[in-house]
């Protein structure tokens, strides 16, 4: 038996009667110092029977700590037979309160696993405590107050299982997030609105027809409008990549210049201003030396242009212009993207009213891969969109 005297406060109510210390744990065994007390607030003057309970608390030093607590039931005047109330410990729980505020605290900054091997207990049991407070902290949006959205897909699992993310545009908090990506995946979100859909000024999203039909059915009010990240992205992917492999094809002959057009690719796809001197330098070499390379840059920075119009017509206008210049062109890829696009028109202009990006969003699916990275993916997917919600509570307004 040790010697070792522990502070009587560490649990209200009991005090240790006898430690059991071995080189790494301490088993302490507590009795009441007090009569129990009733959950309805009413001391009890009779008890019925008691069990012992062992409880794991918080570590002491380099010792796991194990509590051996006689829990008692007590005959109360106003309710009958109740188990007692216990200040540092839950009904049924077999952690203390102390312990378990530690692991919520180590769960908003570190994985499960890591967090298990820390206090010495099963992952399974501090998932449950994480999916617990999380449930708790989560708040729920005010639907009252949602005007103007952003949707977004994410990988969920490999094998192209995705997910939908929707965020108020306003004050960034994630309001919905469902598994797939079509529109039986996104009209329950609609559904959750209810009359509020007929506030909804502006949806922005990429060009993806399931939330485009989605939207026009639920929200008549509302205008999409079609993100230039994406509209950007294809345009490297389809028309840049295309061009660029065409020009390097033709100098087959002559190596050097064949490198550095293969080389181009990413100062092609980067913006202008976050680009450095050398980056620069590289740009205007091979713009001057390849025509085509320099039609396609250019149209590009055109075709960006129409999402910082002051007003519709103006867009309207710019569009046209850029259409004509397309034509004249007479490159293949450029024209074929034209025609993907042009049904779309509507929603590209429309960012001239309502100047929404999914940009943010990107930032958020960028945090969303760190959160999935960190956990080594998730099995329980209620549990992953829980944390993404946590993440994203949402700025004041």
């Amino acid at each position: 038996m040790s010697q070792l005297t522990l502070p009587v406060e560490l649990w209200e109510g009991f005090t240790p009667s006898h430690v059991e210390q071995s080189h790494d744990a301490l088993i302490i065994q507590l009795v009441p110092t007090r009569r129990p007390i009733c959950p309805c607030g009413l001391v009890a003057q009779h008890i019925h029977d008691t069990n012992l309970r062992t409880v794991t608390d918080r570590a002491l030093f380099e010792h796991a700590v194990t509590l051996r607590v006689p829990v008692r039931r007590l005959v109360c005047s106003q309710c009958g037979i109740r188990t007692e109330h216990i200040t540092w410990l839950s009904p049924f729980s077999r952690l203390t309160e102390r312990l378990i505020r530690l692991v919520e605290s180590l769960l908003k900054v570190l994985p499960v696993k890591h967090v298990a091997s820390l206090v010495g207990l099963h992952w399974h049991t501090i998932k449950t405590l994480d999916k617990r407070r999380l449930n708790r902290e989560v708040v729920e949006p005010d639907w009252s107050q949602v005007r103007r959205l952003v949707m977004d897909e994410f990988a969920l699992f490999k094998g192209h299982r995705y997910a939908t993310v929707i965020a108020d545009a306003d004050t960034h908090q994630v309001l919905w997030l469902a598994e797939g990506r079509s529109r039986a995946a996104i009209r329950p979100f609609f559904e959750r609105l209810g009359q509020q859909c007929h506030r909804i000024e502006a949806v922005a999203m990429d060009m993806n027809t399931a939330f485009d039909l989605e939207v026009q059915e639920h929200c008549p009010n509302a205008r999409v409008i079609y993100d230039l990240f994406h509209v950007v992205a294809k345009y490297g992917r389809e028309v840049i990549d295309r061009v660029r492999v065409d020009c390097a094809n033709e100098l087959r002959g002559d190596k050097p210049a064949r490198r550095h057009v293969k080389r181009g690719r990413w100062v092609l796809l980067k913006n202008h201003e976050n680009m450095n001197d050398r980056e620069r330098s590289y740009l205007d070499e091979l713009l001057a030396a390849n025509h085509s390379l320099m039609v396609v840059y250019l149209l590009k920075e055109e075709l960006k242009a129409l999402w910082y119009c002051r007003d519709e017509e103006s867009a309207i206008k710019r569009w046209q212009l850029w259409w004509q210049q397309v034509h004249e062109s007479g490159l293949k890829p450029l024209i074929q993207l034209a025609q993907k696009l042009k049904p779309y028109l509507s929603g590209i202009t429309a960012s001239a009213l309502y100047p929404l990006h999914t940009c943010r969003l990107e930032g958020m699916n960028n945090k969303i891969k760190l959160i999935k990275r960190m956990a080594y993916g998730y099995r329980d997917t209620e549990y992953f969109f829980l944390k993404i919600k946590a993440a994203f509570p949402g700025d004041l307004r």
